[in-house]
């Protein structure tokens, strides 16, 4: 199993809710994540930066 930290852009969402969601869902893109937090958020893009431990399992 191989612990990472990753760096993501996520598109703001209309509610709290669906921004939770779209997060999670784009994290389980790299694996399992452990914990993140919203580090930054740029309202002329409408993008937040996401910074997250993630497990997964190792290829090698």
């Amino acid at each position: 199993m191989v612990t990472q930290f990753i760096t993501a852009e996520i598109k703001l969402e209309a509610s709290s809710a669906d921004l939770q969601r779209a997060i999670e869902s784009q994290l389980q893109t790299y694996g399992d994540p452990l914990r993140w937090a919203i580090t930054d958020v740029n309202v002329a893009t409408q993008t937040a930066i996401v910074e997250a431990i993630i497990t997964r399992k190792d290829e090698g």
